[in-house]
Order: structure tokens, then sequence, then C-alpha cells
């Protein structure tokens, strides 16, 4: 160094300079979250119950039907290839009769029940037969209200005697000239028929239970 020259001081360090805290960085304001959309959506219209778009069934057994039966027959349609009658309760044992003799309809499929409370015919009852010959099956349908007795299907078709006893059981729909009509799922004794629209699916006949298994029921 030159002897004439002046010495300079040394810069001071980043850190010696920041000697107090740091000023407070602007904070950026920070905008309302609005409601969620859906919340804000109105509640879509409940849908109107689907309707079956069937359509006529002519051919030679609707015919036949109609001739033997007329206006019993209430409706004969096919709905996706499903051929179906709609009859009165009184056609259905002569429908059934004519579809076994006459079209070898030989087989009960099925034999069962729906429930609908609120009609004046509350309970539906549905046949299934099939043929092995026409490899074919068809369904029928008749309304029965309640405490209205149906002619039972046993002297048609024997394999109806333990479906009409659990329709029996299980809605209490009786079939009159079943040769032994009686419940098949639960005790004779059993107060109800638990597949009613208006029987609760946890329900029990608390008297039976405590009579018959001594304790109270848990229902």
């Amino acid at each position: 160094m030159d002897e004439n020259q002046t010495p300079q001081p040394a810069p001071e360090s980043t850190s010696a300079k920041q000697t107090g805290p740091a000023p407070p960085e602007a904070s950026t304001p920070v905008a309302a979250t609005p409601p969620s959309a859906a919340k804000l959506a109105p509640k879509p219209a409940a849908k109107a119950p689907a309707v079956m778009e069937a359509v006529p069934w002519e051919g030679e057994i609707p015919s036949a039907a109609r001739e033997a039966l007329g206006e019993e027959i209430l409706r004969a349609a096919t709905y996706r290839e499903q051929d179906f009658f709609e009859v009165s309760a009184d056609a259905l044992v002569p429908l059934l009769t004519l579809l076994r003799d006459g079209f070898d309809y030989d087989y009960l499929v099925e034999e069962t029940a729906v429930d609908y409370p609120k009609d004046e015919k509350r309970f539906e009852l549905v046949y299934i037969v099939y043929s092995f010959a026409r490899n074919h099956r068809i369904r029928l349908k008749t309304r029965v209200a309640e405490n209205e007795p149906i002619a039972s299907a046993v002297p048609v078709y024997a394999a109806a005697n333990w479906m009409e006893r659990e329709i029996f059981d299980m809605f209490g729909v009786r079939f009159h000239g079943h040769p032994e009509l009686r419940r098949i799922l639960l005790p004779d004794e059993w107060q109800g028929h638990p597949l009613r629209k208006d029987y609760s699916i946890i329900q029990q006949d608390e008297r039976w239970v405590r009579e018959n298994l001594g304790i109270e029921s848990g229902q």
C-alpha cells in the first residue's frame, strides 16, 4: 500500500445494518369465500314414476283368451318382449286352465304378491307360467282387496300349494279351494303379515315371543 494513500474503512456487513426487526409486510386482503353453488341451487323436482311402455299383444293366445273370457281380460300387452295379461280375479283360474290345456303352459314358475296399501284393491297377485314346447313364458296379474278371497290355482298347478301358503302367511291373502291354507314360514298363532307395507320391518308378535320363548322382545 502506498504510504500516502488514506486507508478506507471496511464495508459494514449486511447483518450489521439490520439491527432492528424487519418491517411487517403489507397483507393482501383475502376475498370472502362465496357459499357453494351446490348449496344455493334449488332442489330438482321429484321425478314422476316411470311408465311401462307396453304395446298391445296380438296373436293366437290373446285372441283365444278374449274369446273365452271376454271383458274379464282387462289387458293383453307386451313389454320388452315379455307378454302379460291383466285380468279380473274371477278370470284368473279359467285363464290358467286355458293356457295349460290349450297352449301347453304346463309349468307354474312363480306365484307371488305385491302390496299397494293405498289402493282399494291393495294386493296384486302375479303368476308366471312357462311352456317347454313353446319355450315361452306369460305373466298374469290380477288385483284383490283386503279380505277378498280368490280361487286357488292348486287344482290347475300343484306347485301353487306352497306358493299360496307363503302369500297367505306374508300378506294375508286367502285362497278358497286351497287344500291346506295355513302359515308356512311363521308359527300358526303369529299375529300379522310381515310383507304388508304397513308392517314394520322390526315388528314382532310380542305376545307370541313372550309365551313361547319366555323372553321380552328386544324390538
